[in-house]
């Protein structure tokens, strides 16, 4: 017992010489990102809307759960991580690990902020955008919108009620049911041809479609990792020609399909970086994703384009009557800037300003939706609250950004950083320092 009693100094003094050499800024970095995605699998366990996809490796997902949802130990861990995140962007050498700890951080500050909310914590809405997704969406008042009214009131044909005249010329560019499948697979193959002319994605790259019902929303991709999504359209009401481009290019090329394939393969795969095989909702990442994802609406099909491709391939193959349709898409470019208005009623059910009733008014008088469309974007804002921005404020964000990297007459530059966009660990404060400098 005594000559055990005097080898334990020794073998206390062996144990700290043979400590492992202190990490570096890269393994440091590495360590914390796998922290980081542990905590989103964790708190994705009680929040469903939490994760929207992940394709890294089992090891990290949470055993077991505990079961009450632990909110302060959650929250503490963030505030950890962030202060860890900050020591090693304040010693980085390099701009790379000093982007990607900021990036991180950021994406932390989105995880707090979804935390206190999935415990009942609110913040008025622009505080609670800035939190989640890095920014606040500009306020218009409602002559803003009263003046693209007028604008939208004279390039309608017949009398009345604009909303009820739009829906009029809407109504004759329904998509049939029984040709709606070969209509959307027309449409996003086109899109991926003209995604490729640009982009080598993946050879295994593929999709699979689906019609669903019962959603709050209109579509939606659910990336599922190895290049592989399943794209998902909402089909219970009425869906519209133009959809068929929207829907293929927002949900697939060179939309969120090609942003997730991009990012797993260039900084996943290629590159090691664990953080990025977990995409939170509710993040910063959204706004990129969904900015982009509208953006490459316009990138796919530029000028008019989209409008030729409809009248010539896709309303022969739904059946319909092309007669309108250049005037139906003129009115169309109108309604897509009047949806900032979804923002300003999201903002006042948020802040207790609108009532319910006041909200579908708006809707159906400024963003022109009809009655059933109206109240699933009232379910769609009551469910994801200020993610509303995302679509709209993110993508003038994007093309700002874009327009900001490339000149005038240059297409295959707005590919080209479109595509580094896509690739690279952007934040939406990078986007407003390049749209400020153009």
């Amino acid at each position: 017992m005594k000559k055990t009693l005097r080898l334990l100094p020794l073998l206390w003094l062996f144990a700290c010489n043979t400590h492992p050499a202190k990490e570096n800024g890269q393994q440091q970095l590495d360590r914390l990102a796998v922290q980081y995605v542990r905590l989103g699998l964790n708190i994705g366990q009680y929040d469903p809307d939490f994760v929207d996809a992940y394709y890294g490796p089992d090891s990290l997902k949470p055993a077991s759960k505990q079961e009450v949802f632990p909110k302060d130990s959650f929250l503490a861990e963030v505030d950890a991580l962030k202060k860890a995140l900050q020591e090693v962007a304040g010693a980085a050498a390099n701009d790379t690990l000093r982007i990607r700890a900021n990036w991180i951080t950021q994406q932390l500050t989105a995880f707090g902020r979804r935390i206190r909310i999935f415990s009942g914590e609110y913040k008025p809405f622009d505080e609670e955008s800035k939190e989640l997704f890095g920014a606040v969406a500009p306020v218009y008042p409602e002559t803003h919108y009263q003046s693209l009214i007028a604008e939208l009131d004279s390039l309608l044909p017949g009398k009345g009620p604009v909303a009820a005249r739009f829906q009029l010329l809407a109504n004759r560019f329904v998509i049939p049911k029984e040709k709606l499948d070969t209509v959307f697979k027309t449409a996003i193959a086109e899109a991926r041809k003209r995604t490729l002319q640009h982009y080598d994605l993946p050879p295994t790259e593929n999709f699979t479609l689906e019609y669903v019902s019962g959603k709050p929303w209109m579509g939606y991709n659910w990336y599922k990792g190895h290049y592989q999504s399943l794209i998902q359209v909402s089909a219970d009401l009425k869906i519209f020609i133009e959809k068929a481009i929207d829907l293929g290019c927002h949900e697939g090329y060179p939309g969120h399909h090609v942003y997730n394939m991009l990012l797993e393969k260039n900084l996943y795969h290629d590159r090691g970086w664990t953080e990025i095989s977990l995409y939170p909702l509710f993040s910063p990442q959204s706004l990129i994703a969904e900015g982009s994802a509208n953006y490459g609406i316009e990138l796919a099909f530029p000028g008019e384009e989209k409008t030729t491709f409809t009248r010539d391939v896709l309303l022969p193959l739904a059946g319909l009557d092309t007669t309108g349709i250049t005037a139906y898409f003129h009115a169309l470019d109108i309604k897509g800037r009047l949806n900032y208005a979804r923002n300003e009623v999201a903002r006042g059910m948020l802040n207790g300003t609108m009532s319910d009733s006041t909200a579908v008014q708006w809707l159906l008088n400024y963003t022109l939706l009809n009655g059933e469309a109206a109240e699933k974007g009232l379910q769609f804002i009551r469910k994801n609250r200020s993610y509303v921005i995302n679509y709209n404020y993110g993508q003038d964000l994007i093309k700002n950004y874009i327009d900001a990297k490339t000149a005038a007459g240059q297409p295959e530059k707005r590919w080209d950083a479109f595509g580094y966009l896509l690739s690279n660990q952007i934040t939406p404060a990078d986007l407003m320092k390049a749209g400020a400098g153009k």
